[in-house]
């Protein structure tokens, strides 16, 4: 088979199942293979290494990591991809851009030394487990619990860059509940932070397993004495959170691979709030006359909601045509917000949403949205996309869901649930500016989160604190919603411009999906031959804040 026709071969197989996608991967050149090895190892160096069931952050260990991203570097510029076919050199900027995000992450974030929340949030959840219990389980608790003076212990030691709003964060989070308990246990009355749980888990193991008591109680002096800890240096760990602007927006560049500036997200995400609660205003006028939605009054009436919002939007799917559901997605897929009755009928915001109808939530986050993505990234066994996951592509998608399923008339018959798809878009709206100014140290956690408050209808500061958080530790994850929506918008226009009137949406969507869970500009390069984008991106430059000297 000569070159030319290889290639050709490669274009046609990118658009069908996963399984032949990967097999024209399979045939690819020795450079090829040697990209793939890099990537497992760029991806094995991501996590620290593991020394008595303990993650190893210290120096001695951090340090040879962080000189291998030289030698990583080395090999993949010394790999020439000009002769791949589109698909390949998509894998080349997947491994580059994996490269650039840990670069990033050892020379600019390095939480081991930055963020105490690292070693919070590790020893936490290990008081979540439900008890009585047996054999392996029992051991493995065992031996987690042992860990946790040693985690604070090193935490001790690895803390010599402490920034102050995450130094904030972490001494909230030892003492009091986040308010949102995403995945956690449910309790009525939420244990007050790392330290109520382990007294929460003490008081469980005495009458359901009582040796675990002991180590349990050894955990949480560990616990406190940690937040005793961090309260007395707190003052002396203030430096700067927010990476600042031209940090920023190389990661946006050349990790996200999204070609915007700050000054662009927050200008996008304003004008995306201000139409959201502008056809918020014009949807409540419409539906003046239609009484609002009751909230549920009981576990099975949510439930059944639950259910009937997942059974409803799989069959819409199917009889409009929307896209395919594989055999192996089925069956009903994990659903997020579960019923709460919290002390004095609190409701957070997602709560708010959701019990009054899951259906906006559950296309975001169930079907065909994150739950849906995560069962097709399951059985991608293709080498570099199979164990990509990329921010704007899951938050894009999973947000032009919400108004896409609306604008496709999945919503016709429920007017009122249309209100709630524009209080979700002015929620991710907000999120543009607050996560800018906080990355820029413009605004402090608090000020954002007060700002987030008073903009959205339903939101409560315990939803907003903590998507400050993530924001804060995963940059430009917020503005991913936003632009990664923008992005996808841009490559249906694009699609429908080039084909007219053969554009089929099962079609596009279908191929979409098949492209893996990568950067939309790199998908959209491949289903439209546009690289006006991608052609930008395939030489990175030093980070700015690394050729300052800081």
């Amino acid at each position: 088979m000569n070159r030319r026709l290889r290639a050709l071969l490669s274009g046609i197989l990118f658009v069908m199942a996963f399984a032949r996608l990967s097999i024209a991967q399979q045939q690819s050149t020795g450079g090829y293979d040697e990209l793939v090895a890099l990537n497992n190892e760029i991806r094995a160096d991501a996590m620290p290494p593991v020394v008595d069931g303990v993650p190893d952050y210290r120096p001695a260990a951090t340090v040879p990591r962080q000189q291998k991203v030289s030698e990583f570097r080395r090999r993949l510029i010394a790999i020439s991809p000009s002769s791949w076919t589109v698909a390949q050199k998509v894998d080349y900027l997947l491994v580059q851009a994996r490269l650039n995000a840990l670069e990033f992450m050892f020379r600019v974030q390095h939480p081991w030394t930055s963020d105490p929340g690292l070693y919070v949030d590790a020893v936490q959840r290990f008081a979540f487990a439900e008890l009585p219990v047996q054999g392996d389980a029992l051991t493995a608790l065992q031996g987690r619990l042992a860990t946790v003076p040693t985690i604070l212990a090193q935490a001790k030691a690895n803390l010599t860059q402490g920034q102050g709003e995450f130094v904030k964060l972490a001494i909230r989070d030892l003492s009091q509940s986040d308010g949102v308990e995403e995945r956690w246990p449910f309790r009525k009355v939420p244990p007050p932070g790392a330290r109520g749980w382990y007294a929460d888990f003490i008081e469980r193991a005495k009458t359901q397993q009582p040796e675990l008591v002991a180590p349990a109680e050894k955990a949480l002096a560990a616990v406190n004495d940690f937040d005793a800890w961090l309260k007395q240096h707190a003052s002396q760990m203030n430096a700067p959170v927010g990476v600042g602007q031209p940090d920023f927006e190389w990661y946006m560049r050349y990790v996200r691979y999204m070609p915007y500036t700050m000054e662009d997200s927050v200008r996008i995400g304003n004008r995306e709030y201000e139409r959201a609660m502008a056809f918020l205003a014009l949807e409540r006028h419409k539906n003046r006359d239609i009484p609002e939605i009751a909230l549920p009054t009981s576990k099975e009436e949510y439930d059944k909601r639950m259910v009937d919002a997942q059974d409803s939007i799989r069959e819409f799917l199917i009889k409009d045509e929307i896209l395919t559901i594989p055999d192996y997605a089925s069956e009903r897929l994990a659903q997020e917000v579960p019923w709460t009755e919290r002390v004095g009928g609190k409701r957070n915001f997602w709560e708010e949403i959701q019990f009054r109808d899951p259906r906006p939530d559950v296309a975001h986050a169930t079907l065909p949205g994150h739950a849906f993505d995560a069962a097709v990234r399951r059985h991608d066994t293709r080498p570099i996309r199979g164990t990509f996951s990329d921010g704007g592509r899951a938050e894009g998608w999973a947000f032009y869901l919400e108004e896409g399923m609306l604008q496709v008339g999945y919503l016709d018959d429920r007017p009122r649930t249309k209100e709630l798809i524009y209080i979700f878009q002015a929620a991710r709206g907000v999120r543009d500016p607050a996560e800018a100014k906080m990355q820029t140290n413009e605004w402090t956690v608090d000020q954002a989160v007060a700002y987030m408050v008073g903009k959205v209808p339903y939101m409560d500061p315990d939803v907003a604190r903590v998507d400050a958080a993530i924001y804060l530790r995963q940059t430009t994850y917020g503005l991913c919603y936003q632009l990664g929506k923008m992005e996808m918008l841009k490559l249906i226009g694009d699609r429908e411009h080039q084909l007219g009137d053969k554009f089929n949406l099962k079609e596009f969507d279908d191929q979409f999906i098949a492209s893996g869970t990568i950067p939309i500009s790199l998908i959209r390069w491949e289903i439209t031959g546009l690289d006006d984008e991608v052609k930008g991106f395939w030489d990175t430059p030093e980070i700015p804040s690394v050729v300052q000297g800081r």
